[in-house]
């Protein structure tokens, strides 16, 4: 490590507390979409905005009106006069805190405790966003010789799609053909796994029909529930035995979850005439999503399940991009700066889960997707360990020196 970056390092230390500060106040900001019941990411982007500011970068917002009629901000800012950017792209958008009572201490004010910050949203993507944006400022405050440009994307609507988020921002002429993308999005808590590839994912709902009854007199009506027991019975053996492939460089095989159950009844002595259940498909991507959904549509036809009809819906669609190459010079930069500054040797990975590396991919932007952090994401008494908050800010800065 060259005298120029011990600064940076030390920089970073010596702020640790401030950053736990600065996402415990960000997280007490709700930044929940309106189609989720909440208010949008714009408090959020305000007070990230004048942080950002106040430290004298210049910040661009891109704001971008979703179908509620809420304006959805994404904050751009950079650093730096290299010909090549690296950019850190992190989103500033929750999800809800799920089941209350669950939580220990309030999901939505930012508790520091015991070297953890906890709180919704910390862990995705809170500890991203503090770390990137604190990388930042070291790079500026100590004056660090710099080979390529930083840039620092907090992005709206990564929760629900992007669509309001990264996937417009792609169209305004950010993101260089030359420049690379680090998304921590995902990650362990060795920091030893770098993401280069996702699932194709599928989200269907399904609509089984029969007819509704007095439960007395079954024989009389069709019952939507049973036969949706039977279906998904069936579909989950058929769909994990035809797609049990392995590929590299994905740990897992294909899964098909049923998910989400509509409420049917309000009476316990009627027989259910409509099922409306869900089902969330991550595929490999040596198998056409069009194959799977093929395959789904054919067996919802079949006699097996009596006179149900049993309508299949797809209302979201990913296909897998092509995976980020390993020898990128994202990727192998960033196994330098583990082995430089952690003495580890990073593998790259596939995961099951969407992030924002896949509009780059599929614009041939390399992307890497990798943090430090535990799989807490969505779950209760979610947290960030604030040592890997400043742990990834010191890689983030020694990716761009």
């Amino acid at each position: 490590m060259d005298g120029s970056f011990k600064r940076v390092d030390a920089y970073l230390d010596a702020h640790k507390r401030e950053m736990a500060e600065a996402l415990a106040k960000m997280v007490g900001i709700r930044s929940i979409s309106p189609e989720s019941g909440g208010g949008g990411e714009g408090k959020r982007a305000d007070f990230l905005q004048g942080l950002l500011q106040k430290w004298g970068f210049k910040v661009k917002r891109y704001a971008y009106v979703d179908k509620t009629g809420t304006r959805r901000p994404s904050l751009v800012t950079k650093f730096g006069a290299g010909k090549k950017t690296l950019w850190v792209i992190a989103h500033i958008d929750t999800v809800s805190e799920g089941d209350r009572s669950l939580w220990k201490t309030d999901p939505f004010k930012g508790v520091i405790k015991n070297g953890r910050v906890f709180g919704r949203g910390t862990n995705d993507n809170g500890q991203a966003v503090i770390a990137s944006i604190f990388a930042l400022r070291a790079l500026k405050e100590c004056g660090t010789a710099m080979k390529k440009s930083i840039g620092v994307v907090l992005a709206a609507d990564e929760e629900l799609g992007s669509q309001y988020g990264i996937v417009s921002l792609m169209k305004e002429g950010i993101f260089g053909k030359g420049d690379s993308v680090v998304v921590p999005d995902s990650g362990n808590e060795r920091g030893d796994e770098i993401e280069i590839s996702e699932k194709g994912s599928l989200w269907i709902r399904f609509t089984i029909k029969g007819r509704q009854v007095h439960a007395s007199m079954p024989q009389t009506g069709i019952n939507a529930y049973m036969h949706a027991i039977r279906f998904f019975d069936f579909l989950d053996r058929y769909l994990y035995e035809k797609y049990n492939g392995r590929e590299k460089p994905f740990h897992t095989r294909s899964t098909f979850e049923v998910t989400k159950h509509e409420k049917n009844l309000d009476s316990t002595n009627i027989i259910p005439g409509t099922e409306v259940s869900y089902m969330d498909c991550r595929v490999l991507p040596r198998y056409p999503l069009d194959r799977v959904l093929t395959d789904i549509s054919r067996i919802a036809k079949l006699d097996s399940f009596g006179k149900a009809k049993i309508k299949v819906e797809v209302f979201k669609r990913e296909d897998a991009a092509k995976p980020t190459s390993e020898r990128a010079e994202v990727v192998v930069s960033l196994k330098k700066a583990l082995k430089k500054l952690r003495g580890i040797d990073a593998k790259c990975i596939g995961i099951g889960g969407g992030t924002v590396a896949k509009p780059f991919r599929e614009r041939g932007i390399p992307a890497a997707v990798w943090s430090t952090q535990y799989e807490i994401a969505h779950q209760p008494n979610e947290f960030a360990v604030i040592s890997q908050m400043v742990d990834d800010a010191k890689v983030f800065a020694y990716l761009c020196t």
